[in-house]
């Protein structure tokens, strides 16, 4: 990637969303498509003019001009939208607000829309992500994404849903959350792409969490916990990776490199969002998180909170890590036990870590020959060019060394 396509990647993930809200506020929500295709064209723009001309000084606000530009030229050529324009040539000289971005977050997931079409729709709208992005997010097919988005867009245009909070706008708090968390994980570990982590996509989860707890009526006990999971989790990224860019296991990274102010602001976070009665899914995730900061991690301790979690909200990827857990507590058998029982749900028939997963513990075991077979098996499966290097590397400690003047 260039220097100036990293520049426009940058400001899409972080002043896209607010852009697209800004907009959606200006036009009503009901041109959710064309507040998105005005975006979509300033980015071509800058990916078209800046490498000519160089950079901006305001780069930010370069793209919030050339995408109003491109709104008032769409808006030009539509007679029913044409009393908006005063409006959008003067509101839009102003920046985009935080208010604009958590509206946005809240219109999408209206109850109305099925859940898994509010996930899609804010993820793509305020996240940023790409189709083939959620439908990975998601454990889902990108043509099921994409025909969810199709309707949730088509029913957002003939709702005439008001650009507004609604009243109470607690009850949509839960899935606002549940995108964030989706959005914070792909870039935690990239499902596909050149790059093991996009540090991006989680400060931007981290950021668009911060504008929950900004808001009185969204700041709630979970929200707080998902923001402390998120940090903690974040304080680790300068060390999942070695200087090629290649993943590192928990017990290969280097904890100076760790971010402690990131661990410090998560762990009052943990603490204020405990101070209730309220345990959620996001409560229990950020006490793994929180166990794995200490040197010697407490593996029966974190195999009776996954416990607690799949209480919480069951899913096969949860479980997936509790094998993990109990075989790092109670050996490999027994995490090769619980994983062989996940090997027939249809979610992870496509997901690399479940045989990834039973590779480590098998050659735990001192059995490379199967651990090698589920490695193969892994590297068939999508995931990202560093996760396939990581699994090629495990891999060739799987096979027999040969001796100097062994037969090739």
């Amino acid at each position: 990637m260039s220097d100036t396509a990293g520049v426009v990647e940058h400001l899409f993930r972080h002043s896209a969303g607010q852009i697209t809200a800004t907009l959606a506020r200006l036009l009503g929500p009901a041109r959710l498509d064309l507040a998105e295709e005005a975006v979509a064209d300033a980015i071509e723009q800058a990916l078209r003019t800046w490498p000519h001309h160089g950079v901006p000084d305001n780069a930010r606000g370069w793209l919030f001009r050339a995408a109003r530009n491109r709104a008032i030229d769409l808006l030009r050529r539509e007679d029913s939208l044409r009393t908006k324009l005063p409006l959008l040539l003067e509101e839009l000289e102003k920046p985009a607000g935080a208010d604009d971005e958590l509206t946005m977050m809240v219109l999408c997931c209206h109850p109305e829309l099925p859940v898994p079409a509010q996930v899609a729709l804010t993820l793509k709208t305020v996240g940023g992500l790409g189709v083939h992005e959620i439908a990975a997010a998601l454990l889902d097919k990108p043509a099921t994404v994409a025909q969810r988005l199709v309707r949730a867009k088509r029913w957002l245009a003939g709702s005439a849903q008001p650009f507004e909070l609604p009243a109470p706008v607690e009850s949509r708090v839960d899935s606002v959350l549940a995108v964030l968390y989706l959005l914070f994980n792909e870039g935690y570990q990239a499902s596909s792409g050149e790059e093991a982590i996009r540090g991006e996509l989680c400060g931007e989860a981290i950021r668009l969490a911060r504008l929950v707890l900004a808001d009185r009526r969204t700041d709630t006990p979970r929200a707080r916990a998902l923001l402390a999971l998120m940090l903690l989790q974040a304080s680790r990224l300068p060390a999942r990776v070695d200087a090629d860019g290649d993943l590192l296991l928990l017990h290969e990274q280097d904890r100076s490199r760790w971010n402690h102010a990131m661990i410090a602001e998560g762990t009052r976070l943990f603490a204020a969002a405990c101070t209730g009665p309220e345990l959620s899914a996001y409560h229990v995730e950020a006490a793994i998180a929180l166990s794995h900061t200490t040197p010697d991690t407490d593996w029966p301790r974190i195999v009776g909170l996954y416990d607690q979690l799949l209480t919480l909200r069951p899913s096969p990827v949860g479980r997936l890590n509790r094998a993990i857990a109990l075989a790092m507590a109670n050996g490999p058998a027994a995490g090769i036990a619980e994983l062989e029982r996940l090997r027939d749900e249809p979610r992870l028939a496509a997901y690399p870590l479940l045989p990834a997963a039973l590779g480590a513990l098998w050659l735990l075991a001192d059995n490379p020959a199967t651990a090698a077979h589920y490695y193969r098996e892994a590297l068939t499966l999508p995931g990202s060019e560093p996760q396939h290097r990581f699994l090629r590397r495990r891999l060739s400690t799987c096979e027999p060394r040969r001796s100097p003047g062994s037969m090739p």
